[in-house]
């Protein structure tokens, strides 16, 4: 089996640099890398060091999208904040990026956030930024329970207060895309309010640590979820599909959206204030993937 080529790209200075610590950043890193090379043992992967602050972030999506030296087709991106910490400057910033992505047909895959409806924001509902550009595809998370390699049950998820749930709901920055228009926000209490703004997530996967990914963090083997698992699976699966057509697909939400049947539609869970319902909702979006019809919808 071909092994997968990493290669790690300095951004503003920084560099590779491993904490040594498992439940540090290294985590964040080895979870995307191991999840894309599991699902692409040949692919070529260029990761981007910056440093921790809305412009080396900037920076680092900028320089992935415009690299000319590795040329990603997909980009993972697992990091992201509600929107109200973002100043409008960086979100306009870090949008108009985005916008270069779809425009230059690199697709880009962001988590929705582990924190649920509030996004861990404190206050009320809150979507996660990147996720909520409506320039990404954004990846919520399921609970998966499986019997050998095919899936018995999954459900939204929400593993409670200590546990994490999948980011979700309406934002406020961004209008409803013509790709969502029409659609409702299925609410936890019953009722449903049209979209106002854009509706996250768009895709989901499977995102709870007790049905979680084996990797290996600094020598030490442990399983870990969250919507960072859900974004580079999503990548992975689209960096498998450009190289069997032989071309990038590019921007993929409207085809996805005019798709349906091709992600596993989840109806049971809520993410706190929003529940799971027939066809797209603010908790796992479209669904999780069928890979084989994602790609024939591509």
């Amino acid at each position: 089996m071909s092994e997968p080529s990493v290669t790690p790209v300095g951004v503003d200075q920084a560099g590779n640099q491993p904490s040594g610590d498992p439940n540090g950043p290294d985590g964040e890193v080895t979870l995307d890398i191991e999840i894309v090379g599991a699902i692409v043992p040949g692919a070529a992967i260029a990761v981007y060091f910056t440093r921790n602050s809305d412009a080396g972030f900037i920076d680092a999506v900028s320089r992935a999208v415009h690299d000319t030296t590795n040329k990603p087709s997909v980009i993972s991106i697992s990091w992201g904040a509600p929107e109200s910490v973002w100043t409008s400057q960086s979100m306009q910033a870090l949008n108009s990026v985005l916008q270069s992505a779809a425009a230059l047909g690199v697709t880009i895959c962001a988590a929705s956030g582990d924190s649920g409806s509030s996004d861990g924001s404190g206050g009320g509902d809150e979507v996660d930024f990147p996720a909520s550009s409506p320039y990404v595809l954004a990846c919520g998370g399921t609970h998966l329970s499986a019997s050998g390699s095919s899936i018995t049950r999954e459900v939204v998820w929400n593993d409670g207060q200590q546990g994490g749930a999948s980011g979700g709901g309406v934002s406020t920055a961004f209008a409803v895309p013509v790709w969502q228009q029409g659609l409702s926000a299925t609410a936890t209490g019953g009722g449903s309010q049209p979209l106002n703004g854009r509706g996250v997530p768009d895709v989901a996967g499977d995102a709870s640590p007790l049905t979680g990914y084996d990797v290996l963090v600094d020598g030490t083997q442990t399983v870990v979820g969250g919507t960072s698992a859900v974004a580079p699976l999503w990548a992975a699966l689209i960096a498998r599909i450009n190289a069997a057509k032989g071309q990038p697909v590019g921007f993929v939400n409207a085809k996805l959206y005019k798709a349906p049947g091709v992600c596993n539609d989840i109806t049971q869970g809520n993410n706190g204030s929003f529940a799971a319902s027939t066809g797209w909702d603010a908790c796992t979006g479209l669904g999780s993937p069928n890979g084989a019809k994602v790609a024939g919808a591509l």
